[in-house]
């Protein structure tokens, strides 16, 4: 019997949703065995950092339409703003620092979808992509590799960690572009100063707010360039 109409959009969606919990259930289990095991806990905050991000990467090569992406991020936000005030997800928090960082996050993910999914996905896609893998390389490589370092405001960072951000977050917006409609000379010319704010972004904002201030920069300055 072929599948009607009425019936196909709640299949679609009941798949999408599975598809993003599976996902999910994927990265919190790898975060567990590498608390289990006794790995160093910036490791694992930055596993689930980076794996969330990834999530809005999934929902856009699902198509997951706006107004469910929209209820995802008000939900993740309360959770973590939740967690921050009674530590119900201890692996979310910050290792070391008590900031408003994760809900930071959470919250730009639910900006970046609210004004961007309907029409220009993949800048939602890039902002959020730059922040979870640019700031997670640039923790773990400043931590291993990094020697030449400088303070902003307590806050210890180094020359090799912004770095890796600049180069991981470039890798990403390439990348995005590539997948969406391939890459163009001028993509650079977007994608070099985006990764250098971001960059810069991630090295001197306070407080755990470049969760903030890094995907919505990287987002909308990318729409802007792109525009021009």
């Amino acid at each position: 019997m072929p599948i009607t109409s009425d019936i196909a959009p709640t299949t679609n969606i009941a798949f999408q949703v599975c598809a993003v919990a599976i996902w999910l259930g994927l990265v919190f289990l790898t975060s567990e065995i590498l608390h289990r095991f006794k790995q160093d806990p910036e490791l694992v905050r930055k596993v689930v950092h980076i794996g969330t991000g990834n999530v809005l990467l999934i929902a856009w090569w699902l198509q997951i339409p706006t107004w469910l992406c929209i209820a995802a991020g008000v939900i993740f936000s309360a959770i973590a703003l939740a967690s921050h005030l009674i530590n119900i997800l201890p692996m979310l928090n910050d290792v070391g620092r008590k900031t408003y960082g994760v809900f930071y996050y959470a919250l730009s993910i639910t900006i970046l979808v609210t004004l961007l999914w309907e029409n220009h996905p993949q800048y939602a896609v890039i902002g959020v992509m730059v922040m979870s893998w640019g700031d997670g390389m640039a923790a773990l490589i400043g931590k291993r590799f990094g020697k030449h370092t400088f303070v902003n405001r307590g806050n210890k960072r180094s020359y090799e960690g912004s770095l890796a951000m600049f180069t991981t977050s470039l890798v990403v917006i390439l990348g995005i572009f590539g997948i969406n409609k391939g890459i163009s000379p001028s993509d650079f010319g977007v994608a070099v100063p985006v990764a250098a704010i971001a960059a810069l972004l991630e090295a001197y904002s306070p407080g755990g707010t470049d969760n903030l201030s890094v995907p919505l920069s990287s987002a909308f300055l990318s729409l802007a360039l792109q525009s021009l």
